[in-house]
């Protein structure tokens, strides 16, 4: 039985139907490749003349004069086709016209002279007449129609090809040599040709049709719309060559004063224009290379002062080092021996003391100023936990939290957070925020929130005070620059710890952004790259407070203002407090 079976499923034929299903299915697919494809290529090609058209002047002179050219080619093509077309349809109307007289003169003067002759044979005879009149090549055909509207008649010409409103309005004339016109068609090699009928009464009871073929005035017609036609094209053409070469002369001066002023605005202070000629294009050369000589000079010079300030700053700077260092000595020891002095002088070393160790601060900012105005200031890049980095900043300035009351609260992620850069830089960044912040908080408390995610790691300083002002979330990162002039300063400071903040948070290829409202308090983000000389694309905080929902955006100065969903809250630690 096992054979037989075997057998019986080997003769079974084998079903399969998807194979056509498949094979509709992948000749879709492939249409719809296709489709696709031919769609991208023309909005590619679309885009690629969107950006030229813009891009271009020399572009948009040209396509404007041919499509202007175009236009006033086609009107005068058309009114000088129409001229011609109606100067011959009159010539041809008043030849037939004419013809059709001679021919209907003759007729009548026949039929009236030969009344008692047999009548079918006259009418034979005008007829014959007035067909030779033609001449061998046709000029007209001749038909003549009885007035009572039967199928008798003679004719030598379609007489099917008379409209029957001719007819109807020839029968109801009320003069029997009144003649009307009409246009028609004929038959002629099995193709419809124009052609123009004239009718009138012979007597009351007979009708004579003129038949005149249009065949020559079309052949005219199309002759004079082909020249037309080709001339426009040409002059179209002729023009815009014109176009190219005439706007050549004023685009190209135009194009190379643009790549100049592009090359000056890149830095290249000694780009100049060609000058050739009088013209008012030469006149624009000399004005330009006279403007970017004069640019240059200036910037030369600004670039010799500020050297000169950089250096003077340096060398005041590094002279100052030396007394500054007699003097600290000196007030150490007269700190140091402060009980033995009565109240008055004790208050005035106390004095002494704290604006010595602010001398030596602000000398401190200046120095690193000066490295940063001179490109010496280097990096000491190491793979180190921002959370650490963090919790150093925040401890250095806990004396002073405590001192006004204030809690600096940690918002820290849960796992380790590493990136590369300077500690010791970054650190100062950190703890000049997060001092500020506490000067600014007005007794309210402070957020210090990291995060990061995998390829930027952030730090954001939140404090609830007086916040910043329209624009000043700029300014605030200027050298010397207050808020508030007659805001009292509790921590000292030298006016110089944002300016540096920022040169060190580029420094490591970073920013550091700040956002603020009047009374809403402040924000100021420092964002880094995981791999120290990576580009930093996003951060992974908002600039703005999440409790802000859609407050005023403030641009980001280095680069768009990204946040990564899974750090808002998934690998932050729980909030501690210091």
């Amino acid at each position: 039985m096992t054979p037989a079976a075997s057998e019986d499923d080997r003769a079974r034929p084998v079903r399969t139907p998807s194979a056509p299903a498949d094979g509709r299915t992948d000749q879709s697919s492939g249409l719809t490749r296709v489709y696709l494809l031919s769609q991208r290529a023309a909005r590619a090609l679309v885009r690629v003349v969107q950006a030229n058209w813009r891009r271009s002047l020399h572009l948009r002179v040209i396509s404007t004069t041919l499509v202007l050219s175009l236009a006033v080619m086609l009107g005068l093509g058309y009114v000088l086709v129409s001229q011609v077309r109606g100067g011959l349809l009159e010539a041809k109307i008043a030849t037939a016209v004419n013809d059709h007289r001679a021919g209907l003169d003759y007729a009548i003067a026949e039929l009236q002279g030969n009344e008692a002759g047999d009548r079918d044979r006259l009418l034979y005879n005008i007829t014959s007449e007035l067909t030779s009149r033609s001449g061998d090549t046709g000029l007209y055909g001749v038909v003549i129609l009885p007035s009572v509207g039967d199928e008798s008649g003679y004719a030598t010409g379609d007489r099917e090809s008379i409209p029957e409103r001719l007819t109807e309005q020839v029968g109801r004339s009320e003069r029997t040599e009144q003649q009307y016109h009409t246009y028609t068609s004929i038959d002629q090699d099995g193709s419809a040709e124009p052609a123009l009928v004239v009718g009138a009464q012979m007597t009351y009871a007979y009708e004579l049709y003129y038949i005149f073929p249009l065949q020559h005035e079309q052949e005219i017609l199309g002759l004079v719309q082909g020249t037309v036609g080709l001339v426009g094209v040409l002059l179209v053409v002729l023009l815009g060559l014109i176009a190219y070469v005439v706007t050549r002369q004023v685009v190209s001066p135009v194009r190379s004063a643009a790549h100049s002023a592009e090359r000056l605005a890149a830095g290249d202070l000694a780009e100049r224009m060609a000058v050739r000629g009088e013209d008012e294009l030469a006149r624009l050369a000399v004005s330009f290379n006279d403007m970017a000589g004069n640019l240059q000079e200036k910037i030369q010079e600004l670039e010799e002062l500020s050297k000169l300030q950089r250096q003077f700053v340096s060398d005041v700077s590094h002279e100052l080092r030396t007394p500054l260092t007699t003097i600290k000595m000196a007030s150490d020891v007269l700190f140091d021996d402060r009980e033995s002095f009565d109240a008055t002088q004790g208050r005035s070393v106390e004095l002494l003391q704290s604006q010595v160790m602010r001398f030596e601060e602000l000398l401190g900012d200046l120095l690193e100023i000066s490295r940063h105005d001179a490109g010496a200031a280097t990096l000491g890049a190491e793979s180190v936990d921002i959370r650490d980095t963090v919790m150093k900043a925040v401890g250095d300035a806990e004396q002073i939290a405590e001192r006004r009351g204030i809690k600096v609260l940690l918002r820290l992620p849960a796992e380790p957070c590493v990136a590369e850069f300077d500690a010791r830089r970054i650190n100062r960044i950190l703890r000049n925020l997060v001092v500020n912040a506490i000067e600014h908080s007005e007794g309210k408390d402070v957020v210090v929130t990291a995060a990061g995610d995998r390829d930027a790691v952030a730090v954001a300083v939140r404090d609830f005070g007086v916040g910043l002002k329209e624009g000043e979330e700029h300014l605030c990162f200027d050298r010397f620059w207050r808020a508030d002039s007659s805001r009292v300063r509790t921590t000292g400071g030298t006016g110089l710890g944002l300016s540096i903040a920022k040169e060190d948070a580029q420094l490591h290829g970073g920013w550091l952004q700040a956002w603020g409202r009047p009374g809403e308090g402040s924000q100021f983000r420092l964002s880094l790259p995981r791999t120290s000389g990576a580009e930093l694309r996003g951060s992974p905080l908002p600039l703005v407070p999440p409790e802000i929902g859609l407050g005023r955006v403030v641009p980001a100065a280095k680069g768009p203002d990204r946040t990564s969903p899974a750090d808002r809250g998934s690998d932050r630690g729980e909030e501690s407090t210091l």
